[in-house]
């Protein structure tokens, strides 16, 4: 599977390889089996797991459970070992830049697709998906040239988020 049909998946479903906000700790080490590094609070009440450009968000409980989770595509563009690693362990394949509009014509052609708010991050557009919890920041900086960062254009990061619900 490509990065870009990957990155749309989980705009549309807000899950990576089958996990996302609830799933246990355990569920994820079934699901991703690539090296990673956990980092704990001081406090012992979240757990940051940290596989190179992805990374999770746990809350602890009778468990740790995910409260949310980001993929760093911006860390690709000066470190392709980490792409070329994700493949080999995960069979997903990222450029090394990833085009908006690339993402965004793979989004429009999977059913189901879910409908993007935008918003101004100051130098980044933010695409928010509330129905998946999932959101996309760009780079918005016309100055801003690929090279061993992203550039114009380019994704910086794809975050999933717990939604607030109304109470």
């Amino acid at each position: 599977m490509t990065g870009i049909e990957f990155l749309a998946s989980f705009l549309r479903t807000g899950r990576l390889h089958g996990i996302g906000i609830g799933s246990t700790l355990g569920e994820v080490d079934r699901a991703v089996r690539h090296r990673f590094v956990d980092v704990v609070d001081e406090d012992g009440r979240s757990l940051r797991r940290d596989y190179g450009f992805v990374e999770f968000y746990f809350n602890a409980g009778n468990e740790w459970v995910m409260s949310g989770g980001s993929i760093e595509l911006h860390r690709l563009a000066s470190g392709r070992y980490r792409a070329k690693e994700w493949a080999r362990t995960m069979e997903i394949a990222f450029p090394r830049h990833v085009a908006w509009r690339d993402l965004r014509d793979e989004l429009a052609r999977i059913p189901g697709a879910p409908e993007l708010t935008v918003g101004d991050q100051g130098g980044f557009l933010e695409y928010r998906a509330s129905a998946s919890g999932v959101s996309v920041l760009v780079v918005d900086d016309e100055e801003e040239e690929r090279g061993c960062h992203a550039g114009h254009g380019d994704v910086w990061s794809v975050s999933l988020w717990a939604p607030v619900r109304a109470r």
